[in-house]
């Protein structure tokens, strides 16, 4: 059997394209996006401020930004790498609306309380913690929610961590190497495997 076998050769085939294919569309153009959008966000802080957004939006991460707390619903914990944990207040803007979350600070310890009651509060524009899996966030590109990152923190309170355009991924360039990393070793083992059963046949005639 000197011949290879045509079915299994078109599935790798295609399988092999697709791979190279999403490396190319992260390549030419998740990357050329990412830059442009990493572009726009670093000059974001320099910006006029605005009030808090009702709805999620990347564009304007790191905007100077005010909004009003009328009442606070509850406040949660959220890892803060070295800073330890943040607070963040859950606040009820208004009888309609999403409402809006407020980073307080920070604090190192796990159970630290904090008396806060609302307010005016200013600050900045973050993205909220996100309990979604790693994997999902790469294929769902629904706009994270936002959090007003205070500029005074509340009383018992670390301040919060100033705008770093560092903490905003870009490894489009990574996984394009990954996808055509793939495409190779899928096809040097299909490669390899089928000219070892075309060996082994070719012995046992």
């Amino acid at each position: 059997m000197k011949r290879w076998p045509v079915v299994p050769t078109i599935v790798v085939a295609l399988a092999v394209a697709a791979m190279i294919a999403l490396g190319l569309w992260q390549l030419l153009i998740r990357l050329p996006e990412k830059e442009a959008q990493l572009a726009q966000l670093a000059a974001n802080p320099t910006r006029p401020a605005i009030t808090f957004p009702r709805f999620p939006d990347d564009s304007l991460l790191f905007r100077r930004t005010s909004g009003f707390c009328l009442s606070v619903a509850s406040i949660e914990r959220a890892g803060a790498g070295n800073a330890g944990y943040r607070l963040i207040a859950n606040c009820r803007t208004g009888a309609e609306g999403p409402g809006m979350k407020v980073q307080l600070g920070t604090s190192h310890d796990p159970d630290a309380k904090v008396q806060w009651t609302g307010g005016r509060v200013s600050g900045w524009i973050s993205h909220a913690p996100d309990s979604r899996p790693l994997i999902a966030g790469l294929f769902n590109h629904v706009p994270r929610e936002l959090v007003l990152v205070a500029d005074t923190p509340a009383p018992g309170l670390a301040a919060n961590s100033r705008p770093d355009i560092g903490i905003v991924p870009n490894n489009h360039f990574a996984y394009a190497m990954q996808w055509f990393f793939f495409a190779a070793v899928a096809a040097v083992i299909y490669v390899l495997a089928v000219r070892r059963r075309i060996a082994r046949a070719g012995e046992g005639r």
